[in-house]
C-alpha cells in the first residue's frame, strides 16, 4: 500500500514539475519572440512574435529547377519563373509585385492549383472551365506548408469573376456570399462582399489584382477587411499594381523585374515612387508627358 502511494505522489510531482517548465517555456518563448530583431526578409511564426502561434499556413514554394524542360518556353521564360528559387511568405499579407507582363498572375495561379483551388478563380469546391488556358507551371513547384492547414480558403481572379459569378449563381451558392447574387451588385460591390461575408476567417486567400474592381475609397475599404480577416488568423498573397492596397503595414513585398525577384519596402516600389512623383508635381509631369515646355 505504502509503495502504491509513493508511486501515486512521484507520479503527482512529476506531472505538477512538467506542467511548469511548459509555462516557464512558454514565457520565455513569447519573450524571445519579442526582443529578437528580425532583418528584412526574417520573421517569427506571426507578426506577433509567438513562435507558437499557427500561421503561414503556406511558409514557401521552391522551383524544381533540375526538373525544367527549358527556360526558353512558355511558362519557363517568364521573368518571375526564369529568375525563382524559392520565395518565403509573411505568415500575415505578402504582395507580388512588378510590370504586366512580369509573371505575377502567372504565379499566382500555379499556387492555386498547388492548393487545389480552381485556377480561373475560387476555391476547391468550385469546379468549373470555360477555357484550358492555364500552364502547367505548378507541376515544377514544391510547396512547404505550416504546422497547421488553413480551414478556409479562396482564389481571386480579377479577370476571371463573372465567370466564378455565374457559377454561384448556377449551383445557387448566393447564400454564402451575402444572399445576393454576385450579378446583382456592381463588380467593386461584389468583390467587397467576398470579402465581408465569404472569407471566414483561418484561411489562405490569394488575390490576384483586387484592385481592378475597386475606387480608391473602396480599396482602403477592402484594406480594412484584409487586416480583419488578418486578425482572424488568416493570411494573403496578393499580386497588385495599387499603391494603396500595398501599403498594408508590415507586409513582405516581393518585387519582380526582367532581371530579378527582390524583396523591396514600399517606398522603393514604381507604384509608390511614380505615384508620389505625379501627385507632388502633376502640372510639370503632365507638361512633360504632352511634350509642352
Amino acid at each position: 500500500m505504502k509503495k502504491g502511494l509513493s508511486a501515486l505522489r512521484m507520479a503527482f510531482l512529476f506531472l505538477k514539475t512538467t506542467y511548469n517548465w511548459m509555462k516557464v517555456f512558454k514565457k520565455l518563448i513569447k519573450q524571445v519572440g519579442k526582443q529578437v530583431e528580425h532583418k528584412k526578409g526574417e520573421f517569427p511564426l506571426s507578426a506577433a512574435g509567438n513562435f507558437l502561434d499557427i500561421k503561414p499556413y503556406l511558409r514557401e514554394i521552391k522551383l524544381k529547377r533540375e526538373a525544367v524542360p527549358s527556360f526558353d518556353q512558355y511558362p519557363f521564360c517568364v521573368p518571375a519563373i526564369k529568375h525563382l528559387d524559392r520565395l518565403s511568405f509573411h505568415p500575415d499579407v505578402t504582395f507580388i509585385v512588378g510590370e504586366n507582363g512580369s509573371g505575377k498572375s502567372t504565379l499566382l495561379e500555379a499556387i492555386a492549383q498547388l492548393l487545389r483551388y480552381n485556377p480561373e478563380g475560387g476555391n476547391k469546391n468550385i469546379n468549373f472551365s470555360t477555357r484550358q488556358t492555364h500552364s502547367d507551371l505548378y507541376q515544377y513547384l514544391q510547396i512547404v506548408k505550416g504546422i497547421k492547414t488553413a480551414s478556409d480558403g479562396f482564389f481571386l481572379r480579377a479577370e476571371s469573376f463573372y465567370n466564378v459569378a455565374t457559377y454561384i449563381d448556377e449551383v445557387q451558392y448566393a447564400h454564402s456570399y451575402g444572399g445576393k447574387s454576385l450579378h446583382e451588385q456592381s463588380h467593386g460591390e461584389s468583390f467587397l462582399s467576398l470579402l465581408t461575408h465569404r472569407f471566414k476567417g483561418n484561411g489562405l486567400y490569394l488575390l490576384d489584382e483586387p484592385e481592378a474592381a475597386l475606387s480608391p475609397s473602396r480599396q482602403l475599404s477592402a484594406l480594412v477587411l484584409i487586416h480583419q480577416l488578418v486578425k482572424k488568423d488568416s493570411q494573403f498573397i496578393i499580386a497588385t499594381h495599387s499603391p494603396i492596397i500595398m501599403a498594408y503595414p508590415r507586409a513582405r513585398i516581393y518585387r519582380l523585374s526582367d532581371d530579378e525577384i527582390r524583396e523591396v519596402v514600399y517606398t522603393e516600389t514604381e507604384h509608390y515612387q511614380v505615384t508620389k512623383d505625379f501627385l507632388s508635381q502633376r502640372e510639370k509631369m503632365m507638361e512633360i508627358l504632352m511634350g509642352e515646355e
